[in-house]
């Protein structure tokens, strides 16, 4: 395959409180080869040597373990491929002459801070308000290694932990809902014997942080399990919902 000219229609925001824009700009001779971010890195050295403004846009480890490379891309988050971030994306899932949308994550708890840049400190609030376990400090310790818990549960509370908290499943959801990533977060201690100490607060807790964000409803239409980059199961949803109940019957 021969390298691909492409048009890219980006969104433009200088910050939190101005008015963004799509621009549209055009980048030639792409490799198929390249992933997502180092075409987005070729435009940003043609915009540099012209003078002009760079596109911000998140990236850190680009191995698809951070989940920083928060961009929805054609109406998709993380792009047009399945299990994977924008980082592991490729240019080979694109054609010559495309043109591709480029957009942040869009939810009033993820503000925008500038072009592709948005602000999920909202996560990490609600992962404050209850995503821990106690720690015995008290010289009788007990070595984690010692607790049998039945393969089932630790592969399953395994698969929950796998969420990297990139917000793709908010930005997916028509309702903008974290549900996904609650739920995921509070399965993975639920499942686990280490997780009962504050079982009943971590759920109550990091559902009100949830609300307090302004997130919204979830109305299982299953959007986010699908564009989630680590396939996180909609039962862990399910999972938060039954504990939630549990632990407001308790009082």
């Amino acid at each position: 395959m021969s390298n691909m000219n492409l048009t890219l229609k980006i969104w433009r925001q200088k910050g939190a409180n101005d008015k963004g824009r799509m621009v549209d700009y055009k980048v030639t001779d792409i490799s198929e080869h390249m992933s997502f971010l180092e075409m987005m890195d070729v435009l940003n050295e043609q915009l540099i040597n012209r003078g002009e403004e760079p596109v911000a846009f998140d990236h850190d480890c680009r191995e698809g373990i951070c989940g920083m490379c928060s961009m929805y891309i054609n109406g998709e988050a993380h792009g047009p491929d399945r299990g994977v971030t924008t980082c592991q994306l490729h240019m080979r899932m694109f054609k010559d002459g495309d043109t591709i949308t480029i957009e942040p994550w869009r939810a009033a708890a993820f503000p925008v801070i500038k072009d592709l840049v948005v602000d999920r400190t909202s996560f990490e609030r609600i992962q404050q308000a209850g995503g821990y376990i106690s720690v015995n400090t008290s010289g009788n310790t007990t070595d984690a290694n010692s607790i049998l818990i039945p393969k089932e549960d630790a592969d399953k509370a395994m698969d929950a932990a796998t969420c990297i908290g990139c917000g793709a499943c908010v930005a997916t959801c028509k309702n903008s809902s974290a549900m996904l990533f609650v739920g995921a977060k509070v399965s993975q201690y639920a499942l686990l014997p280490q997780g009962q100490v504050e079982a009943t607060e971590r759920v109550k807790n990091m559902v009100a942080q949830m609300d307090l964000e302004g997130f919204g409803n979830c109305t299982n239409t299953g959007a986010c399990e699908i564009e989630c980059p680590k396939g996180i199961s909609l039962e862990n949803i399910a999972r938060m919902n039954t504990e939630f109940l549990k632990a407001s019957l308790k009082g």
